[in-house]
Order: C-alpha cells, then structure tokens, then sequence
C-alpha cells in the first residue's frame, strides 16, 4: 500500500474524531444557550408578578385611605345636616379620587399579573422544541417565527 493512502485514512479519522468533538461541544453550548434563555424568560415573567403585586398593594393602601376620608366625609356631612353647609365635600372629593386611583392601580395590577403568569419559560420551550425538530429532521428546514418577523 502506498504511504499516501495510510495517511489518507488517519486524515478522515482524526478529521471524523474532530467533528464528533465540535458537536460534542456545540451541543453542550446549545443546552447551556437553552437553559440561559429559560432563566432569563423566567426571570423576567417573576419581575412582572412582583411589578403587578406591588401594584396591587398600592391598589389597596389607596382603598383604605379612600374608606378613611369616606368615613370623614360621611362625619362631616352629618354634621352638615345638622347645621354647617358644604364643610364636607372637599372630603368627598378626596374619596372619590382616592378610589378612582384605587380603580387604576388595579387594573395595572391585573394586566401585570395576566402577563406574567403562569411563570414558564415558553420562548425557551419552544426554541427546545423546534431545535429537537432539526436535529432529529434535518431535511426539514423551516424558518424561525422570529427570522419571519424581521422580514415582514
């Protein structure tokens, strides 16, 4: 045999060991990549829950505060009907307000809490699941939704 040929077949087996390495450590990366991405998407939908409940709270602080000057006012206007006219409604005034702020911090609330719940990270999910899709057909190749966006 010729030496040209022996050195020909290391060259295909180390070249054949080489490529084995480097997917090997790409999907090693591509898992870590993954795993990343899932923190991060949780992290960020656990920073909304915390956004909408500290919301929320305000939401409450403002009803009882409105329930306080609803009580004063009710006081005041009591006291009206009994001999002092309009010493009242400044408070009422604050009621209302208070509970029209009550009424908006709430609905922040909410829609902060329709946004990050439940707390799964589902960009990672589905980028685990179209990746499990390439590898296992890799004559199927599809664009990524996000590749489709930036070209509309």
């Amino acid at each position: 045999m010729p030496a040209d040929q022996t050195n020909g077949v290391q060259d295909v087996d180390r070249s054949l060991g080489e490529v084995v390495n480097r997917i090997s450590e790409n999907a090693s990366m591509l898992v870590r990549e993954e795993i990343e991405l899932a923190k991060t998407e949780i992290e960020l939908k656990v920073t909304k829950l915390a956004r909408g409940a500290a919301i929320g709270a305000a939401a409450g602080f403002f009803v009882f505060l409105g329930l306080i000057f609803g009580f004063n006012a009710l006081a005041w206007g009591l006291s009206d009907i009994i001999g002092e006219p309009y010493g009242w409604a400044g408070f009422l005034i604050v009621t209302v307000l208070l509970f029209l702020l009550a009424g908006i911090a709430g609905f922040i609330a909410y829609r902060s809490f329709q946004a990050g719940a439940p707390p799964t990270p589902d960009m990672a999910i589905e980028e685990a699941k179209r990746t499990k899709e390439a590898i296992e057909h890799p004559e199927l190749e599809t664009a990524s939704p996000a590749a489709e966006d930036v070209n509309k």
